[in-house]
């Protein structure tokens, strides 16, 4: 059975492994076993309620129940930008006008910002590409949702999600190539390490003083501006069904899209609710797909189970409940996989 759970210490070799498999513009997985290791590390502190508000984060891994393997791996970052700036390019659009001449233009331009300091943010998505079958991106992706639910009075009142940005045939960003390369003066891949390092201060020391209108821009720039990396896309869908939005802001790198929502807003919020647990025998075959999590903090688990919901119960088989190590009569947090049409 796949399911999602809290990550522990020994998690780190995996975390490598899925970093070597990611490959460059995830930066908070990078294939550093110091890096992943301090992570988890701090994931622990966070629960333990040792750190302030701007070092808390928490990280889930996907694992193959049947062979130990960690397939996937997802992030929440409680509070961003309180310790270091949250750069992001804000859009904005401005009407230059002339009377005397009857003229007038619309320009989009970008200015750096750090508007989304204090907002909780969805980070570090991704699933190894052996298992991206039968519903296991859905739950990556969407079970930290059910975490946000259980824990509503640990984070913001706002979330965002950078997603990675498009990269080209030949592993390159055009968005980078056309302005960021010309202010920072070094490689995509060498920034990218930097800002996974948190050696952050050289975005605000070389960044633009002035807004960059876009209309300056080569058109393959232009084009990557809300766009996101192929690979990418499904993790988008996703996200905007739940209740994502891109509004103004983008990656200072790529141009990909920062999407965001008030918390309460979000589908979980309205969608899901706390079942009993009753256990049966046999599931029927033809119950809807349900996003099933314990209520645990430092053992925090869910499944993507066909179950059926009646009078605040839900019925699990023996297995799906050994997954959520809980049993008959504990209480579970219950949410459709997709919201009804």
């Amino acid at each position: 059975m796949i399911v999602l759970r809290m990550c522990r210490p020994d998690d780190v070799d995996a975390l490598v492994m899925l970093g070597h498999k990611a490959g460059p513009g995830l930066t908070t997985l990078k294939p550093d076993p110091v890096a992943q290791g301090a992570r988890l590390e701090r994931v622990q502190r966070t629960i333990a309620g040792e750190l302030p508000l701007a070092e808390q984060g928490y990280l889930f891994v996907l694992e193959d129940t049947a062979s130990g393997k960690v397939v996937g791996v997802c992030g929440i970052e409680v509070a961003v930008g309180l310790d270091q700036a949250f750069w992001t390019y804000r859009m904005d659009t401005f009407v230059h006008a002339s009377r005397e001449l009857g003229l007038w233009t619309r320009m989009d331009k970008l200015h750096m910002s750090h508007g989304l300091t204090g907002y909780s943010e969805l980070c570090t998505l991704f699933l190894d590409p052996d298992y991206r079958v039968n519903g296991n991106g859905s739950l990556l992706s969407k079970a930290r949702f059910m975490f946000i639910g259980q824990f509503r009075e640990r984070f913001a009142e706002r979330i965002c999600a950078e997603m990675r940005g498009y990269f080209d045939e030949n592993g390159e960003s055009p968005f980078w190539k056309a302005l960021g390369a010309h202010f920072y003066r070094i490689d995509f891949h060498e920034a990218d390490r930097l800002v996974a390092l948190g050696k952050k201060s050289f975005l605000a020391e070389l960044m633009p003083r002035y807004p960059v209108y876009i209309d300056f821009l080569p058109q393959d720039a232009r084009d990557c501006i809300g766009k996101v990396h192929k690979e990418t896309e499904p993790a988008r869908r996703m996200l905007e069904v739940e209740g994502l939005r891109l509004e103004q802001h983008v990656d200072i790198f790529e141009g990909g899209p920062v999407l965001e929502a008030r918390i309460d807003d979000l589908r979980v919020m309205r969608d899901s609710q706390l079942c009993q647990v009753e256990i049966v025998a046999e599931t029927a075959a033809d119950a809807p797909r349900q996003l099933v999590a314990n209520g645990e903090l430092a053992d925090f688990r869910v499944i993507l189970a066909a179950a059926n919901v009646s009078d605040g119960v839900v019925h699990l088989s023996a297995e799906q409940a050994r997954a959520l190590q809980v049993k008959a009569g504990d209480r579970v947090r219950v949410m459709p996989q997709n919201p009804a049409k």
